[in-house]
């Protein structure tokens, strides 16, 4: 049985406190199973030849666009086809992979929507909250993905309650000091607006500006319906 359909509907309250949970240990991931908690971040540090793999990948691949389907089983395969067949990709595919029979295990799902993307530019420039049950993100290079915690926003600025404005007029947030960010390497698992329970408490999160000529390496991981 999926255990997301075993959650007990909540309706979001203005006055729920809804949080954060971090670690170094891959087991917090599974704390997005628990109430009133809408991201959870495994903080773990990239070894050099991840670093040097993602880094290769982005010199020989900018403009990288992979968008699959994928069981746990062959991720590894599928992945490799895409970047190809040096020791470098396969060093990568290899971590894709786990992450992949990470994310099945954990939500009881056979497959995952794997989008592993090069970007020269913020993909999602504005804050917005993700229709999904669960999103996984990781940034292998370069600058990582922006949220703002709940009791931090006021949703009615998202979307065209912003009025055009940017985020940063709108009046979504106070301060420049709430909004939180992912470091490259960090592993998170975004609930939106599709768990249930968790409608009006979506995470609020953006792509974030890159700085210069810098570039990054994103991997998503979404369900897939069987």
């Amino acid at each position: 049985m999926n255990p997301l359909t075993s959650i007990t509907k909540t309706p979001v309250s203005a006055k729920q406190i809804w949080r954060s949970i971090e670690g170094s240990q891959l087991d917090v991931l599974t704390d997005i199973y628990q109430g009133h908690t809408n991201i959870a971040i495994w903080q773990r540090s990239l070894a050099n030849a991840l670093i040097e793999a993602a880094d290769s990948i982005l010199d020989t691949n900018p403009t990288l666009q992979a968008s699959l389907v994928v069981t746990p089983q062959e991720a590894n395969v599928a992945v490799m086809k895409v970047l190809g067949s040096t020791a470098r990709a396969a060093t990568l595919s290899e971590d894709i992979a786990q992450l992949v029979d990470m994310f099945c295990c954990l939500f009881d799902i056979k497959r995952a929507g794997l989008r592993l993307t090069a970007l020269d530019r913020a993909m999602c420039p504005r804050f917005h909250v993700d229709r999904v049950p669960c999103r996984l993100v990781t940034t292998y290079q370069g600058v990582a993905t922006e949220w703002l915690p709940h009791q931090a926003a006021d949703r009615s600025k998202l979307g065209i309650g912003s009025q055009g404005k940017p985020d940063e007029r709108s009046g979504l947030f106070n301060s420049a000091a709430d909004i939180q960010q992912l470091c490259r390497g960090d592993v998170a698992l975004l609930k939106g607006e599709s768990w249930e329970g968790n409608q009006g408490a979506g995470l609020i999160h953006r792509s974030p500006q890159l700085p210069g000529e810098t570039r990054r390496l994103l991997l998503t991981l979404d369900f897939m319906d069987d």
